[in-house]
């Protein structure tokens, strides 16, 4: 457990955050797709990179990485799956699970994809029976669409398939990074509507680095088409906006100032949306040299919103919305219920917890005006309820975090950079 220590004066800071886990982990299995020798600078290093390191060694493309600056070299085999029998964990890791599904039916062997617990709680049906209808043979060791799932792969066609849109992009990133390897490219109608957008074009933009077109019509086809292959190349990967809604949120909350360097507009990520909301609230949002800034306002104001294409902040808006002078409402993030924890009754069961009130929808929330009081924060396992909750401390003494730990999965050093927040000089 650790305690939130308050803020005494407004945060200013500008700071280097680690790479987008999103884009290391795009930019890692495409790299094990290329011919050659790729090099990723400000790759993040976490729990769920490290799981994506760990199977793609185990598959024997290797891949080695330096901490301390943040690369890693990943040596590509052009599409070739150099072990035909393995067994791989991904932890609670739902990029390097689905990408890595998609991945094995280009080889030649047996393979089985598992994770923790909760991974093997959350949906793979839309993927494996796409995979399915391009004529791969993979089935769910429980006969549940979830993990583990063995693979008898023989090399994907590729070809036309339709995909439920309504619970992961990241289904559609999957298909589309392990296209260049199938024959017949590939062809992905949404059914229905597709949550979470803009992470297809950050995939678009991983694909494009390494020589790969990824076609999009307006979210509703995808397509790869045949005879293109990824080249290996040299691969900057861009801070990771998700963690930087926190800092500044924390901005936002103490009438700060952050600045995120090497995060601009430019950015695909969908998650540096978040900012506008932040604007919405009454924040100064700028554009500079060095990268995005948030400064707060006197007074937070409450907003209604539609989250669905930055859901991974909407945890974020939650913990600050008690501070606004007005009700605050999330909608349109229902899919969030099955990722690592069920994010929508974890916030409000979270919040009741420390006196906010909150109305809970089938879709988001309604979080109403108030002080929150002391207490210790469940998180579920979930970093980003951890990392969020992190914000009430900053205005509530007495706040704590359970189970802190969760935050290896994409920011192992979050609370000691939290803490220096409170310590001028050391953010």
């Amino acid at each position: 457990m650790v305690e939130i220590h308050p803020a005494r004066e407004p945060i200013v800071a500008t700071l280097t955050l680690p790479g987008s886990k999103s884009y290391t982990n795009r930019a890692l299995l495409v790299a094990a797709l290329a011919d050659g020798e790729s090099r990723l600078t400000g790759a993040l290093f976490s729990e769920d990179t490290e799981h994506m390191v760990a199977c793609l060694n185990d598959l024997g493309l290797r891949v080695q990485g330096e901490q301390a600056s943040q690369t890693m070299v990943v040596s590509g085999r052009g599409g070739e799956i150099p072990v035909p029998d393995a067994t791989l964990y991904c932890g609670n890791a739902g990029t390097a699970a689905r990408f890595l599904l998609a991945m094995l039916t280009l080889g030649r062997g047996r393979y089985t994809v598992d994770g923790n617990q909760r991974m093997r709680e959350r949906p793979q049906g839309p993927l494996l029976a796409a995979l399915r209808a391009l004529g791969c043979r993979l089935a769910s060791v429980f006969d549940n669409d979830c993990l583990p799932v063995r693979i008898d792969a023989e090399g994907c066609p590729g070809g036309e398939v339709t995909m439920d849109g309504a619970l992961s992009s990241q289904y559609f990133t999957a298909l589309a990074l392990a296209a260049p390897h199938m024959p017949r490219g590939i062809a992905v109608e949404v059914a229905g509507e597709l949550v979470s957008q803009p992470y297809l074009d950050m995939t678009a933009d991983v694909m494009r680095a390494f020589g790969v077109e990824l076609a999009n019509d307006a979210y509703r086809r995808f397509t790869v088409a045949p005879g293109q292959h990824y080249r290996a190349t040299e691969y900057a990967v861009e801070p990771d906006a998700s963690a930087a809604s926190y800092f500044y949120a924390a901005a936002a909350l103490t009438g700060g100032s952050v600045t995120v360097r090497g995060l601009t507009r430019a950015s695909r990520q969908g998650d540096l949306a978040f900012v506008d909301v932040l604007a919405q609230m009454g924040c100064t949002v700028s554009d500079g040299p060095d990268g995005v800034t948030v400064t707060g306002p006197e007074r937070l104001h409450g907003v209604t919103v539609d989250m669905n294409a930055l859901s991974d902040t909407a945890l974020t808006l939650a913990a600050l919305a008690p501070f606004a002078d007005s009700p605050t409402e999330v909608r349109n993030i229902a899919h969030v219920r099955r990722q690592e924890s069920d994010r929508i009754a974890a916030a409000a069961t979270e919040l009741a917890r420390l006196g906010v009130a909150v109305t809970e929808y089938p879709d988001g929330w309604r979080i109403e005006p108030g002080a929150p009081s002391a207490g210790a924060v469940e998180t579920y396992d979930d970093h980003r309820l951890a990392m969020s909750f992190a914000l009430i401390g900053l205005k509530t003494p007495g706040l704590r975090i359970r189970g802190p730990e969760c935050v290896r999965k994409t920011f192992p050093g979050f609370f000691a950079r939290w803490a220096a927040l409170t310590a001028p000089g050391l953010a």
